[in-house]
């Protein structure tokens, strides 16, 4: 599929590969005050890519919010649903996709201005959901995300222009710094790492338990973990992260006996709407990327 959006991230397609700075602001309403974060939260934002709230959430609404999770596990007509990913090795459920029309009370989280007043904040606009899912690592055996930027993927294989988006991670349980909590190298969403290779056909199929294209190699890895580091993202439930659509984040596996939940929201700008792939064929399924861009 071809767009008339010029391409400033070529990535995939065997573009050669490299690191380049950013073309893009992290924060699009510098200097305002128009949100409920303060101009030191925004200035870190800024800086890091990322800024964890403890708590966000209060312990009754993550109660009723791990209830629905264990509903919606449960429910063997979801199980079966395109929405639902399993584990490579098992019928363990590792993601869920669009829960927030699946589930009314996951509705109601993307709705709560908690989570969108510091989206808009951040992005200078109104904001609509391009992605939400609950990602599961049970006890033992949870399997890692490996290393990736959001946007890469976004931008290759759903066609989103720029990184003007905000992901929120919204912990459902602890997560701790032994059972594959995440893990971000700050300030890496200064850097667009271009990816090898191509995009298959029906890649989600199979990226959605293991991503291997739209990883970067090992040397640019290398490269951006000695520049930045990597700061692990713990908190108890009901803690949260907001971080940009372009950090460098992955997280391992869990091996502890703890289970780790958290449920992920990707607001993206009304002005960054979706296009062709600039990286695929054919874009990605609705439930992984909306292409309904109305405001939250």
């Amino acid at each position: 599929m071809t767009t008339a959006v010029t391409d400033r991230y070529p990535t995939r397609n065997n573009v050669a590969i490299g690191i380049e700075p950013r073309r893009d602001p992290v924060v699009w309403a510098p200097g305002t005050n128009g949100g409920p974060l303060s101009p030191a939260a925004v200035e870190q934002f800024d800086t890091d890519g990322f800024l964890t709230v403890t708590p966000l959430l209060s312990p009754e609404i993550v109660t009723d919010l791990r209830d629905e999770l264990d509903r919606l596990r449960a429910d063997p007509a979801l199980a079966a649903d395109e929405r639902s990913i399993c584990e490579r090795d098992s019928a363990q459920i590792r993601s869920i996709f669009e829960v927030h029309r699946i589930s009314p009370a996951f509705a109601a989280l993307v709705a709560d201005p908690r989570l969108v007043g510091p989206a808009r904040q951040l992005l200078g606009s109104d904001v609509y959901v391009h992605q939400s899912r609950v990602n599961f690592k049970p006890g033992f055996n949870g399997r890692e995300f490996y290393w990736h930027s959001d946007f890469e993927t976004w931008h290759a294989e759903d066609g989103m222009p720029a990184p003007r988006a905000v992901s929120v991670s919204v912990a459902l349980t602890e997560n701790r710094d032994t059972n594959g909590s995440l893990m971000i190298m700050p300030g890496s969403h200064r850097w667009f790492v271009s990816c090898p290779g191509r995009t298959p056909p029906d890649h989600y199929r199979s990226s959605l338990t293991e991503q291997q294209i739209g990883t970067p190699d090992d040397a640019s890895l290398s490269w951006l973990a000695d520049r930045c580091g990597i700061r692990q993202i713990t908190g108890p439930a009901g803690s949260a992260v907001f971080f940009d659509s372009n950090c460098m984040h992955g997280s391992s596996s869990n091996i502890t006996p703890y289970a780790r939940s958290n449920v992920f929201i990707v607001y993206n700008s009304v002005d960054n709407a979706l296009v062709g792939p600039f990286g695929a064929t054919v874009a990605r399924p609705t439930f992984i990327a909306s292409r309904v861009f109305h405001p939250v």
